[in-house]
């Protein structure tokens, strides 16, 4: 189930807005043109920002994701025709075969449920060509990210054209183990309206995961860092592989 931020048509309607720097999703367009990628499954699409990059480049990409707003936005913006839109999961995917699957940002972290985060790792390969590449991302819990997530670090007020001024903030709700639940808040000044959306993400360990890739029949090729966050990500880049090599 995603969270309100991204299910609620009011909320998804900001989210671009609110987050415009997407200067993150620049290592995985490297990585797409560097492999050579000609086909890429875009697993947790959101409101289509990546998979809109890579189709501007010539790439046929499939975007699946579980919250219809999102996909709504996504849906709405120019060139989206040239995308293949799924509203669903890495769970059950129709049949494919991508040189590229991509989890960008917090989407393998917001796969929680142990035995969901193993059906879409078997998801993603099988939706893989043998010799496809997937790449992911996940915090470094030494790092404790969660730490900075107040009200104090994050609040702010945007000016949002046809919306108006809209204050956002974020609070840490809880810590319990790998799991770490905050709120964000929303409130509009033209309406009064307050709405919050709750998250959930898991914080695994390098060695879990790679443990996790091995297990569901990938070869990890390599563990980067993300350019744009230094020390504070594990990239994770893990192949298929193809028998006939």
């Amino acid at each position: 189930m995603a969270d309100e931020g991204f299910t609620n048509p009011r909320l998804a309607a900001l989210y671009d807005v609110l987050d415009p720097d997407r200067s993150d999703l620049d290592a995985y367009v490297r990585i797409a043109e560097e492999s050579g990628a000609r086909r890429v499954l875009d697993i947790g699409c959101g409101t289509g920002v990546f998979a809109l990059l890579l189709a501007d480049r010539g790439i046929e990409v499939v975007g699946v994701d579980p919250a219809g707003a999102s996909l709504d936005v996504a849906r709405g913006k120019p060139g989206s025709e040239r995308v293949r839109w799924i509203h669903g999961d890495a769970t059950a995917l129709p049949p494919l075969s991508t040189d590229l699957a991509t989890m960008t940002a917090n989407v393998a972290q917001a796969i929680v449920d142990p035995e969901t985060w193993r059906l879409t790792l078997r998801g993603a390969h099988g939706a893989l060509r043998p010799g496809g590449l997937l790449v992911f991302e996940t915090r470094d819990p030494a790092r404790r990210a969660w730490e900075e997530w107040n009200r104090r670090e994050s609040y702010r007020v945007t000016d949002i054209p046809g919306v108006g001024e809209v204050e956002t903030w974020v609070q840490l709700i809880d810590v319990s183990g790998p799991l770490v639940t905050f709120r964000w808040t929303y409130e509009f000044a033209a309406d009064g309206r307050v709405l919050t959306s709750d998250s959930t993400l898991r914080f695994r360990e390098r060695q879990e995961v790679e443990a996790d890739l091995t297990a569901r029949g990938y070869v990890v090729e390599d563990v980067r860092d993300a350019p744009d966050r230094p020390g504070r990500e594990f990239v994770f880049l893990a192949r298929r592989p193809d028998p006939d090599r």
